[in-house]
This record gives structure tokens, sequence and C-alpha cells, in this order.
């Protein structure tokens, strides 16, 4: 065997092996130098199998390159060596892509949604050595960078687009206005309208569509309408999406009226609204508090057969909780049911907060339970529905049973849920347990609003910790979180409760300064604290200094009366309604009529049959020739 294999080697002279490896040395050069003389390849995106062969590009057989550099863009996406693999690749196959090839590759579905590489791959094509990009690359492009929302970078190409002077085509005309159109670049979709009657394409539907839709998004209302009337004047006429895509505008615009003549124009012009137009409009009805607006919308749309999307079924049954129609609500959620549409967390969220409100907790937790059996999990807002509802109810220990599992199961505890619990922990006399929740808010990674500040200020007040609660005034304007007319409103009851006068009408000022409207619950504490402190006077000053400001309380002087009655302060009430009535701020009747109630609700039911029994307020004296109203005052006599 081991002469066998002595053999079997080969035996060269040495000479002659150095000549081998110079000669071979040789070769490699000379094939090296050939190459690089061979130009490379412009490449198509198309197998071109005969010049007979006549057909739609979609037919072709894709040519081989197409994966190759789809690959080298998905593999190189977002390593920063794109161009250098794109190089290597073409170099090392003497290839080029030829713009048609470039167009195609930028249209792939494997690249439209990375608009980074696609930009980078467009630049690199670009740099290519007799190569300049078409119409087609442009207008892929854009259409990639518009879905990203990517302005500047849209912009940018769009400009060079300009520069080039490309003829163009019906087809890439509705590409760009459709693009332009989605991000509102008006400049740019005027550029393209102009180059679409210069170069005689004539619009289509679907490009009035888009143009109506890209001045919408740019809000100019205004120029859509004129776009809206030339059709109406013109051969072609608005669609169901034209009429939708104007009422959208108006609605954004806040002219819902405006909508409201483009909805019902709809009928008279024979174009049927679809399951949009009614969408749009119910969304707006009810981010404007109009509930019974949207029912309405929803009851044309059942009558119309039309598909009803499940957040259509969420805004109608929130609305009509929020407006406190539960049996409404009910119908709506039974139809839900009935056509196999499944209920969702916001739907059971709006009637579990619906049945809080209303008092009736054991029917609020039957709903919570259900949605529990039906494999919904309740979200944040739902535990503070029910968090809040036990709080009020004096569940407290429920209330935190529900805390803790929400800790466990990971859900975020929002404000609403802190602000539940501080309440119910002051309410319950917990006050420094209430406290020490307050403060670990920010631990746990939660910010404080106004609705927990207020919590805590209130129970702090309640509770003759009055300085406690100004110092927790002091900061909540130091952490940025926004003072109510109700933190204000809490803080002056508290101080006119410890006779503090001067301190609540200095917050008064305050509050006024800072632009917060009254309420008529702020004005209420105010004119009663002074109104007890025997400073009426002034009570009416403030009330008139409050008019110019357009602020009308229409219950302030009813208010005032009742609280003088109540401190059975008849004198001064009297005197009051008697101001009321001879500076003309109130019919005499009307305030006889308060005063009789104010007088019965506090007790003096002698003093109120007498005066319902008088000419007081409505009659009147003559002496000799004046004729005078009878006073209130002398209600006393």
């Amino acid at each position: 065997m081991r002469i066998f294999k002595r053999l079997a080697k080969p035996f060269v002279v040495p000479g002659i092996l150095e000549a081998n490896i110079l000669s071979r040395k040789s070769q490699k050069q000379e094939f090296f130098q050939s190459t690089s003389a061979i130009p490379p390849e412009w490449i198509e995106p198309f197998t071109d199998l005969s010049d007979l062969i006549k057909t739609e590009h979609k037919h072709l057989p894709t040519s081989p390159w197409v994966p190759h550099i789809l690959n080298i863009l998905s593999g190189r996406r977002g390593s920063g060596d794109l161009e250098r693999s794109l190089d290597a690749y073409c170099e090392n196959f003497f290839i080029k892509l030829s713009p048609s090839f470039v167009a195609y590759i930028l249209k792939s579905d494997q690249l439209c949604k990375y608009s980074e590489t696609a930009f980078e791959f467009f630049k690199w094509a670009s740099k290519q050595k007799g190569y300049a990009h078409n119409l087609e690359c442009y207008v892929f492009l854009i259409e990639i960078l518009c879905r990203e929302n990517d302005v500047g970078k849209v912009r940018c190409v769009f400009e060079e687009f300009k520069e080039k002077g490309l003829l163009l085509t019906a087809i890439s005309s509705n590409s760009l206005v459709r693009s332009l159109g989605s991000l509102g670049m008006v400049e740019e979709l005027l550029w393209v309208w102009r180059g679409m009657k210069e170069n005689g394409i004539e619009p289509s539907l679907f490009t009035y569509n888009f143009l109506v839709n890209g001045l919408i998004n740019a809000k100019f209302i205004e120029s859509a309408e004129k776009v809206f009337e030339v059709m109406e004047c013109g051969k072609i006429k608005p669609d169901v999406v034209t009429y939708n895509t104007m009422i959208k505008g108006y609605c954004k615009a806040g002219k819902f009226q405006k909508a409201m003549e483009r909805f019902r124009e709809m009928e008279l012009k024979d174009v049927e609204p679809d399951k949009i137009t009614y969408m749009t409009l119910i969304q707006t009805c009810y981010e404007e508090g109009d509930y019974s607006t949207c029912l309405t919308f929803y009851q044309e749309m059942v009558e119309k057969s039309l598909e009803i999307p499940p957040h259509a079924y969420s805004l109608v049954i929130g609305g009509l909780c929020k407006d406190g129609k539960s049996l409404e609500a009910y119908v709506v959620l039974q139809d839900m049911i009935r056509k196999g549409c499944r209920s969702n967390v916001a739907i059971y969220t709006a009637l579990i907060d619906l049945h809080v409100k209303n008092s009736n907790l054991d029917e609020a937790m039957r709903f919570f339970y259900r949605m529990r059996n039906e494999g919904l999990e309740p979200d944040e807002v739902t535990f503070g529905v029910v968090i809040n509802g036990l709080c009020k109810n004096g569940r407290l220990e429920e209330a935190l049973q529900w805390v803790d599992y929400c800790h466990v199961n990971n859900v975020a505890a929002n404000p609403m849920i802190y602000s539940s619990l501080i309440d119910g922990l002051g309410k319950a006399g917990r006050v420094g347990e209430a406290e020490k929740l307050f403060e670990e808010m920010v631990e746990k990674g939660c910010s404080r609003d106004s609705y927990c500040y207020n919590a805590l200020i209130d129970i702090l007040s309640k509770n003759e910790k009055l300085d406690e609660a100004l110092s927790l005034f002091g900061r909540m304007e130091d952490e940025g979180c926004n003072q109510t007319v109700y933190t204000y409103t809490i803080l002056m009851s508290g101080l006119f409760k410890q006779h503090r006068n001067e301190e609540a009408l200095r917050l008064w000022d305050m509050m006024i300064d800072k632009g917060i409207s009254p309420t008529p619950a702020a004005f209420r504490v105010l004119s009663s604290g002074l109104c007890l402190s025997g400073k009426v006077a002034r009570a009416c000053k403030i009330l008139d200094e409050l008019a110019p400001m357009g602020i009308v309380l229409e219950t302030a002087f009813e208010d005032m009366i009742n609280v003088l009655c109540k401190a059975d302060r008849i004198e001064q009430a009297c005197k009051l309604a008697d101001g009321v009535v001879d500076r003309g701020r109130e019919i005499p009747g009307r305030v006889r009529t308060i005063l009789i109630n104010a007088l019965r609700k506090s007790g003096n039911v002698e003093l109120a049959m007498k005066l319902m029994h008088s000419k007081i307020g409505i009659g009147y004296d003559r002496m000799g020739s004046i004729k005078r109203r009878v006073k209130f005052r002398v209600l006393l006599k």
C-alpha cells in the first residue's frame, strides 16, 4: 500500500512547477483585465422571452434578479451598509438596474412599509453611471413616503421631480394627488393639478375625490367647496365618497350645520348615504354631547339595513348612558346582540357607570361580572368606575380588594381609582391612610391630577385640617396641576366656616383673576358666608361685578334669600328681595314666590302664609296721586 501511494504521487520537476504557477497567475491577470473591459448590462424587471410576445406586465415572468435585489434590501435594512452591498452585488455580476427595474422594486409589497430603505435604494440607484429616474420611480417613492407621513423627504423628492420636467400621465397624476392629498400638502397638490391641465389630462371622479380629500386634510374648506361646486356643474358629479369627505371636513372644522346641509342634500341628489356617512355624523354628535341625535342616526341605519360597526354601537350606547337613558341603551344593546355583534369593554363600562350614577350598585356589579363571564377583561377605566361606585356606597374593603387585584394583574391604577379611594377613606374617617395613599401615587407611577388633589383637600377641610389643605393647594400649583373651580369652592367653604372671611374673599379674587368662571355652587358658598356674616351688600356687589364678565348666575338671589331665611334673618331677606325688584333684576311675582318657599322651608310657615295672603310685592298703596308697590319689608310689621 505504501509503495502504491508513493507511485500515485505525481512526479514534477521543480522548474516545471514554478513555470506552471507563473503561467496560472498570468492567465488570472489576463482574465481580470479582459473582464474589466466588459460593460455592465442594464437589467429589466421582466424576462424578455420574445419580441413577438405582447402582453401586460402582470402576466410577464419576473426577472430572476428581482428576488436577489429584494433579499439584499431586506437583509441590510437598517444596517447602514446597504449601498456597499448593492455596489458589490452589481459589480460582481456586471449589472446595472434600469429605471424600470428600480420602479418595480419600489412598487413591491416587500418595500412599501419601509420608507427609509426605499429612500436609500432610490438615492443609490441615481448614482449609477448613465442612469436617470423615470416618472414611476418618483411616483412610487412618494407613495411610500406619504404612507409613513414623512413630509420632509416627500418635499425633497417632489422638488427633484419638478426639476426633471417629466411628463405627467393620468395614472401618475391620480397617484400623486392621492398621496400628496393624504398629507394635506396643498402647494404640491395644486402643482400636479395645474400640470394635469397643461398636459390635457382629464380628471376622473377619483382625481376629484383625492383633490377634495387633500384640501380637507389641509383644512382648506373653502377651496374644497369650490372644487365640489365645479363637480356639481360639470360632467363628473359628486358621489358618496365626495359627500363623505366634505361632511368629514365640516365636522372637523366645527361646522356641523353645514355637514347636516350636505347630508340632507344627498337625498335630493339621489346619493345614498353609507355607513361611513352615518359614522362620521354619529362620532361628531357624540363629541358634541348630542346623544339623542346619535340615536336618530343609528335608527336610520337600522331602517336602511346598513351594516352597523361595533364602534357605532359603543358611541350610541355610551351616549345614551351619559344621558341617563338606560331603557334606550338596553334596547340598542339587545339589537346589537341579536345581530350577532359581540359587546365590548367600552359598552359594558358605560352601562356600569350609568348604574353607579343612578345609585344602583348591585345592577352595576351584575354587568361587571357578566362582562368577565363573557371573556372580556376589564381595563383601568372599568375598574375605575367599579371602585368609584363601591367607595361611594361605603363598600371600601371590597374596593380595596379590587385595587389589589389590579396590582397583581398589572392593570395600571389611574388617577380616578386613587381619587375614589382617597375620597372613600376620608368618608370612613381614615384620613391618615388617605394622605399616605396620596403620597404613594407618584412612587407607583401614577401622576396626581386635580381630582386627587380635590379629594384630599376636601377631606382635610372637613376634618378641621384647613391649614394642611391650604398647603396642599400651594403644592398643587407648584406641581403644575390645574386648580379648578371645585378646588376654590372647597377651600372657601372651609374658610367661611372658620370665620376667615377675608382669606376666603382673597381666594375668590384669585380665582377670578386666573380666568376661572365661578359656578352657582361657588357663588353660593361665597354669598352664604357673606350673608351669614351680615355682609349682604358686599355679596350683591360681587354679583354685579360678574355681569360685565358674561357670568350670569340665575339662582344667585334665590340662594341668598334661602340662606338668610334659614338663618332666621328675615328682615335682611326682605331687604334683599326689595333690592332685587327695585333694580329690575327680577319680576316681583317671582321674588315673592322665592321668599314664600324660603320661609316655608326654614319653618316660618306663619310668615309664609301671611306673605301669600297679602299684597306684599305685587300690590300697591296709594298716597293721594302717588302709587307705590308694597315693600317686602312690611312683612315683619
